[in-house]
């Protein structure tokens, strides 16, 4: 069995890896729609959208073992971390759900994703500049996507409006890991490597109340409650994800087709 990697946290790594990360989480939860959505035409636009999602987090895990300078690929990075190495927005990790709570989660991510890519398009890291000028003309995709899902539920019959309240009040009060920030975000900041998480509040929230508003719902009231898979620190369902995503390259290292 492979033994996990050890890893040279810097402000930066972590950044990187914080972004990146939360993309390779949800991609794998959006991959467990495949054979499951409500139709096939939404069955291919998510698997689409977890393949968009695995590509940002291949650059920018390549980008965060560049930086970490330990020798770490993107495929060690994805595969060979112990839990608590994974520092993802806990609302990724989080069970499938009915199909309202996944377009309500695509939704809610994506629109935090495109803000971030808009601002890391001006990073001082050239790479990281590049990799963001690309995944957010996808991450507008994902969000007006997601985005017409959520009306189109929220607005529709009596049962899907019902899912849709059920999947704000279970999702909205994981927003706050989203603007979270602590040493590590600041540092990366003063550096010019991306801005500061709680710059993006402000924007996330005028076009989440839009969205929320045009499906004739309300947008809740803020929770006490707060996540820190940003900080290594995961819900109970990290496990599960990362007993299925690590299983092949744990159970044969190297391997190849």
């Amino acid at each position: 069995m492979q033994a996990s990697i050890d890893l040279r946290l810097t402000p930066e790594t972590q950044y990187l890896l914080r972004v990146g990360d939360t993309c390779l989480i949800l991609a794998q939860r959006l991959g467990e729609w495949c054979g499951h959505a409500p139709v096939l035409e939404e069955d291919i636009a998510m698997a689409n959208i977890a393949l968009d999602l695995v590509g940002q987090a291949r650059a920018l895990l390549t980008r965060a073992g560049e930086v970490e300078g330990s020798g770490h690929d993107e495929d060690r990075l994805a595969f060979l971390r112990n839990e608590r190495d994974y520092f993802n927005l806990t609302i990724a990790e989080l069970p499938r759900g009915d199909f309202a709570f996944g377009v309500l989660r695509n939704a809610m991510v994506a629109t935090w994703l495109k803000l971030l890519w808009e601002r890391l398009a001006h990073s001082s890291d050239a790479e990281l500049s590049a990799i963001a000028a690309k995944a957010v003309k996808e991450a507008r995709y994902h969000q007006q996507h997601s985005g017409d899902w959520v009306v189109r539920l929220g607005d529709g019959t009596a049962e899907s409006r019902r899912r849709m309240e059920t999947a704000l009040h279970d999702l909205w009060r994981y927003a706050a890991e989203m603007f979270d920030v602590d040493a590590a975000d600041r540092a990366a900041a003063e550096a010019g490597l991306g801005p500061l998480w709680s710059d993006l509040e402000a924007g996330w929230r005028s076009e989440m109340a839009q969205i929320v508003g045009e499906a004739g719902l309300a947008v809740p009231a803020d929770s006490a409650f707060r996540s820190h898979g940003k900080r290594g620190q995961h819900s109970e369902h990290m496990g599960f994800v990362l007993t299925d995503m690590q299983y092949l390259q744990r159970a044969y290292p190297g391997g190849v087709w």
